[in-house]
């Protein structure tokens, strides 16, 4: 018996920043952003964006009437909650029309709890084999105007829905997870930006991906030839890349240029996005499914997931027969090109724009879902 992805989608604000831009608003070099880091767009999230509108408009796409009797199962992996007790899922189960006899719940562990969901999502449905689960990633990813972090910032969601039959990428019961004690980033309660230490960020990532990836080989006697394309958390394209080449010293300059040539296929939404959080690896894999020219049915597709804190795990899965016929490359393509570019003053305006009832009703958005106002601290959702 099998459970995996089925079905699976990304959302992203209408808006974004062109990275070099950016940079010469800051006095830096473009190429720190472009080539340094890796990144050539930032997704810019207006005040009628929080985690349940873009949820809601990277599930909706998904679900059919059949999927919304099916799935009894709603997790959502986001560290950009927008209530300390209520759940996101609970929202999006209701706005989605998802059948009422569901379990609905929120997880937390900085950028890895989509992963967390999607594993438990999993076991779920081989426990359950006629139902199905939603898992959906979303985080709106923000440092502060003319921060360190700012070049990082980001917005979007990725949703998948869970089967026992699924028609794109089955999982392994293979997989290494690793947990550290490490105060890399945090955000403590009540604080509106997250706590950095970038250098020691960096080298954990690294660290976790080489400890995860040689205890895999040693428990599952797996190597790199095994896999036909390794997918990566993706805070910045450059991050992956770095984690990879150290994992990968060891190995031929021949399996070296395979695996990064996939890589480059992996991140080319995520240089025009930046950084989901939670959503950063399946955003990856996404763009990895619909770009390689050279992925096929059975071949065996590595996933490196990471959380700072920190929580790691490297897990696989296996490519199914037309896997390609359920992709959604072209409505992806179109999202992104149909995106409005802002100035950077446009940018700033925004970032800055208060969450009132006034700017809500101001804001010209027409997505299906979006938020519409605030009442009694409780958000109205327009669909």
């Amino acid at each position: 018996m099998t459970a995996g992805i089925d079905k699976i989608n990304f959302f992203v604000p209408p808006y974004y920043l062109d990275m070099k831009d950016l940079a010469h608003a800051r006095n830096v070099n473009p190429d720190k952003f472009t080539i340094g880091i890796g990144q050539d767009q930032m997704a810019i999230s207006p005040v009628s964006y929080d985690i349940i509108t873009m949820a809601a408009n990277a599930a909706l796409p998904l679900l059919t009437e059949e999927d919304k009797q099916a799935i009894d199962l709603v997790i959502v992996g986001t560290e950009s909650s927008i209530d300390e007790s209520k759940a996101a899922a609970v929202i999006l189960h209701g706005l989605l029309g998802i059948q009422p006899f569901a379990r609905a719940i929120e997880l937390k562990e900085a950028c890895y709890s989509a992963t967390a969901g999607l594993q438990f999502a999993k076991e779920y449905v081989l426990r359950h084999p006629n139902r199905k689960a939603l898992v959906i990633a979303a985080d709106i990813a923000r440092y502060g105007l003319n921060s360190g972090g700012e070049p990082t910032q980001g917005a979007g969601a990725v949703a998948m829905v869970i089967s026992s039959e699924p028609r794109i990428l089955a999982l392994s019961d293979e997989s290494v997870a690793l947990t550290q004690d490490i105060y890399d980033f945090w955000r403590p309660t009540g604080t509106e930006y997250p706590v950095v230490d970038g250098p020691l960020s960096n080298a954990t990532y690294i660290e976790s991906f080489q400890r995860v990836w040689q205890e895999f080989g040693r428990r599952y006697q797996k190597s790199l030839a095994d896999f036909a394309a390794l997918s990566f958390h993706i805070p910045y394209t450059k991050m992956g890349k770095k984690a990879l080449l150290a994992g990968l010293a060891s190995e031929s300059e021949e399996e070296q240029a395979r695996i990064l040539t996939q890589y480059e296929e992996s991140i080319r939404y995520s240089r025009r996005v930046g950084n989901l959080y939670t959503g950063s690896l399946y955003l990856g894999l996404i763009s990895l499914l619909e770009n390689s020219q050279q992925l096929q049915a059975g071949d065996q597709v590595g996933l490196f997931s990471y959380g700072s804190g920190a929580v790691a795990e490297f897990f696989t899965g296996t490519l199914q027969e037309g896997f390609t016929d359920h992709l959604r490359k072209n409505q992806h393509e179109a999202l992104l090109d149909a995106r409005i570019r802002l100035s950077v003053a446009e940018y700033e305006a925004m970032f800055s724009t208060e969450l009132t009832n006034a700017n809500l009703a101001a804001d010209p958005d027409t997505t299906p879902f979006r938020l519409a106002a605030i009442h009694q601290q409780i958000r109205e959702y327009r669909a």
